[in-house]
């Protein structure tokens, strides 16, 4: 077991920093879409199930095996299970993080831009046609989709170079309740509108004649891209707990606060389309020129944009700190490598990963099996690399790993773990066969 390894100043601060990972684009921008695109309640129904069933039980695995052997995602499972193949679980999650940011990095750059556009009045009074072309203006532009993505980069690096409590639990500790702060906010204006009440029905009445499989397909794959499982994330996060924390009730409170900031999301973004009669079934635009020709409506609507993509930026933020801080764990623990020198190494690796997909978005035609570079890259980690590396996690914690020591951990200091018959049964069972479910009807359903 390592020594002198950070930890986490308070268990507020674990908490915010989690959260802040969970809540992300994968719950500002992806949530809403997916709401929007497979049914509104019903969708939202059967992701609280997931939720329950599936997202918190792999992320109390994940934060075990994270705490246990205060290591990185590759390291800890060499650490329990020394000489064998276990240790490609972890590397699958470190090669999923380093994909990921490599153009997570790049879309996180554009709601700055839309952040500086909208304050500078440069999308004031544009229709929805005017914000469809101004957006694909800016992703076409490569110098300025570089720049966006260098800063961002640049940003992300400067945060987690000064450590755990000096770095990222100061600043999520801001940037979390800044989040939720300027959601209300835009939530409370949103509702005024005229015709904002049918899209709120349309979140909190579900029409079970829409239940299918892709829906609980599309739940399953929501759960996991938000929660930031198979990552890796929660495992390093994890390895800087104290002994003492009682880890399923902090995996149930995030699990919690992470579903309120998607519902709040999504009572923010659906209604305002519903008021402006713009269908909620079309995708990612709901963001970058649906919510945007929203607030062009309004008095003040510069001002509110502004919010609203300064809002998406903090939350994009609180995400690339926890998806670097994976790839500086692993470099610390397997070379001994300084923060400082881990941190600005990765990153700079990753920003030169993402410059193609920053060009393929319309300066370049960078195209892959009949995608965008950036979407093949979002496809081959989110939809291969993401789901093996949970996959493996679940059935490492709840078949390999003995089962006594798993209990040890999570009962360590006095705290009672009631519910461990239950949980081992969802983690062997459920929660492998939902993510099988899940890659198998990505393939074939499309």
């Amino acid at each position: 077991m390592q020594t002198g390894r950070e930890n986490w100043q308070t268990r507020w601060g674990f908490i915010m920093a989690t959260v802040g990972s969970a809540v992300g684009l994968g719950n500002i921008w992806r949530f809403p879409t997916v709401v929007g695109r497979t049914g509104g309640a019903l969708f939202v129904l059967i992701y609280l199930i997931v939720v329950l069933l599936v997202g918190v039980t792999a992320m109390i695995a994940e934060f075990t095996l994270g705490r246990h052997t205060r290591q990185s995602p590759l390291s800890a499972f060499r650490t329990l299970k020394p000489n064998s193949s276990w240790w490609a679980a972890g590397a699958l999650s470190v090669a999923a993080v380093v994909l990921i940011l490599s153009f997570y990095s790049v879309i996180a750059g554009w709601s700055v831009a839309y952040v500086i556009r909208y304050w500078t009045g440069a999308l004031s009074g544009l229709d929805a046609a005017g914000l469809r072309a101004a957006y694909e203006g800016l992703t076409a532009e490569p110098r300025w989709t570089l720049v966006l993505h260098f800063l961002f980069m640049s940003l992300t690096a400067l945060v987690v170079s000064r450590g755990i409590t000096g770095g990222i639990e100061r600043w999520t500790r801001v940037l979390m309740p800044s989040v939720v702060v300027l959601l209300l906010f835009l939530l409370f204006r949103v509702l005024q509108l005229p015709g904002s009440g049918e899209g709120l029905r349309w979140l909190i009445a579900p029409d079970f004649a829409l239940l299918n499989f892709a829906t609980v397909l599309e739940a399953t794959g929501q759960v996991f891209f938000s929660f930031s499982l198979g990552m890796g994330i929660m495992i390093t996060y994890g390895s800087y707990l104290f002994g003492d924390d009682n880890i399923p009730q902090s995996a149930i409170f995030i699990a919690g606060a992470d579903v309120a900031i998607a519902l709040l999301a999504g009572l923010t973004v659906i209604p305002a389309v519903f008021a402006m009669g713009i269908e909620p079934e079309m995708g990612p635009g709901l963001i970058f020129v649906a919510v945007p020709a929203v607030f062009n409506t309004l008095p003040g609507g510069s001002f509110f944009g502004g919010a609203f993509f300064l809002m998406i930026s903090f939350a994009a933020l609180t995400t690339t700190l926890s998806l670097l801080e994976v790839g500086v764990s692993v470099i610390m623990d397997e070379w001994g490598w300084t923060r400082q020198r881990a941190t600005y190494g990765a990153a700079s690796i990753i920003f030169l990963l993402g410059v193609p997909s920053a060009l393929s978005e319309g300066a370049v035609p960078l195209m892959v099996l009949g995608m965008t570079f950036l979407d093949a890259v979002d496809f081959f980690a989110s939809n291969i690399l993401l789901p093996l590396g949970g996959i493996l996690t679940a059935i490492f914690v709840g078949w390999i790993w003995e089962r006594r020591s798993v209990m040890n951990e999570l009962e360590r200091a006095g705290h009672r773990f009631l519910l461990a018959p239950l949980w081992f049964a969802s983690l062997k069972y459920v929660v492998p066969l939902a993510i099988i479910m899940a890659i198998a009807g990505r393939f074939i359903l499309g």
